[in-house]
């Protein structure tokens, strides 16, 4: 498959799952298992760096919902919103998982050659997109360096530290191919079934 269109796969089931109910999401969770084997390190992953963002947004939710307290206690959160912050926390861990399946598909090389590939019509306009993937790759890679204990307080300083990163950044963009159409397809069909089931 190539790289731009996983990576439309993967956009377009990050806004599908904001307009699916708990039908819709039980199957993008049902495709998501059919990779489970390298998709669940890496879900699990992003899930762990989260979890304080997911359960801050289901304690938001479920308190700031209005409607009827559960057992009639003043300080248990709604029925509604028990019901609405659930809901969001399971779109936003299917997020996560259609993420985890397009780190782990394509990897930060591919990542990169998805992004050139669909910027490129941008390029024709003025916009300067190379600048931007190579900004992306530099911000990448020193996302999986290890800092040293205290870098922060050089960074501050303004002595970031580290050598300098590559002089030069080559993408090789293969052609698409009538499969890739097909799966773009197949992803715009099943979504649209998704959103029907609701």
């Amino acid at each position: 498959m190539h790289p731009s269109s996983a990576l439309l796969i993967c956009l377009t089931a990050i806004v599908v799952i904001q307009f699916l109910g708990y039908g819709g999401l039980g199957l993008v969770f049902l495709l998501l298992l059919t990779g489970i084997r390298a998709l669940l390190p890496g879900w699990w992953k992003l899930l762990r760096r989260l979890r304080w963002l997911l359960a801050s947004v289901w304690l938001i939710l479920a308190y700031g919902t209005p409607g009827d307290a559960l057992l009639d206690a003043a300080w248990l959160p709604t029925h509604e919103g028990v019901a609405e912050a659930t809901l969001h926390v399971a779109r936003l861990t299917l997020m996560l998982g259609c993420l985890a399946w397009l780190l782990g598909s394509l990897g930060q090389r591919g990542l990169l050659v998805a992004l050139v590939s669909l910027l490129r019509p941008l390029a024709r306009c003025g916009v300067a997109t190379d600048r931007l993937v190579v900004r992306l790759s530099l911000v990448m890679e020193n996302l999986q360096v290890e800092l040293p204990k205290g870098a922060w307080r050089d960074m501050l300083d303004g002595n970031p530290g580290g050598g300098d990163g590559p002089a030069s950044l080559q993408v090789e963009v293969p052609a698409w191919r009538s499969l890739d159409y097909l799966v773009c397809l197949g992803a715009v069909v099943f979504s649209l079934c998704a959103v029907a089931l609701g």
